[in-house]
């Protein structure tokens, strides 16, 4: 009778909770490695037909530094069938040590994010192929920002085709006067000898832009 008892007390003992499993809490999950902060996953901006944006990508801090000559002849290879796929055109380009910068004209939201996975498959092959190595290569999803006026458009371009210059001011480096051998921009289309030419092949790595603000728009934005 008196263990019955003593069995009825143990089983109504109330233990504190001494870990704190479970729940949201501030800190609660998994490190992030990268130090930048990841691109969120709400829905993308809606695009309209043939709507310019400037991409951002950010590989990581394994891959080897993308302005590198062997480097560059990998990516290169990887935009030359990326010009004009998926309802989507490259029009501008700057390559940085660790990121890329894009500027493509797109028919719809579809259709940019088809092209961008398509180019990232290349890319990731592209570069592994290179370094002897497989996995990731980019640190997280790409950032995309509509083009809508022609300051944008003006911005964005003079960003792009001027990223190395910014960068090398940031670093306290004097910036090169000469044009970024990284950077591809359609007036280079009709340049009577392109830089690409002397880089594996003559196809151009980028497309003429067939849209009214990176064609003209841009040139009328507030510098």
């Amino acid at each position: 009778m008196g263990s019955t008892k003593r069995r009825k007390a143990q089983l109504a003992l109330r233990l504190k909770q001494r870990f704190g499993h479970g729940g949201k809490r501030k800190g609660a999950g998994r490190r992030r490695a990268a130090p930048m902060p990841r691109v969120g996953h709400r829905a993308r901006a809606r695009l309209g037909r043939n709507q310019p944006v400037h991409v951002t990508w950010r590989v990581l801090p394994h891959v080897w530094n993308l302005r590198s000559r062997r480097a560059f002849r990998a990516l290169l290879r990887t935009f030359r069938p990326a010009v004009e796929r998926f309802g989507t055109r490259l029009t501008h380009f700057s390559v940085q040590r660790n990121h890329l910068h894009l500027i493509v004209e797109a028919d719809g939201a579809p259709a940019l994010s088809a092209a961008m996975q398509g180019l990232g498959i290349r890319i990731a092959k592209g570069l592994n192929r290179m370094m002897g190595r497989s996995g990731k290569v980019f640190a997280d999803r790409f950032r995309a920002r509509p083009l809508r006026t022609p300051t944008d458009a003006r911005i964005a371009i003079a960003y792009v085709l001027g990223n190395a210059r910014i960068h090398a001011e940031r670093q306290g480096r004097a910036p090169s006067a000469a044009p970024d051998r990284f950077a591809a921009s359609p007036a280079q289309l009709f340049a009577a000898t392109p830089w690409w030419r002397t880089i594996d092949d003559d196809r151009p790595p980028i497309a003429a832009p067939t849209s009214w603000l990176l064609r003209v728009g841009w040139m009328r934005g507030r510098p």
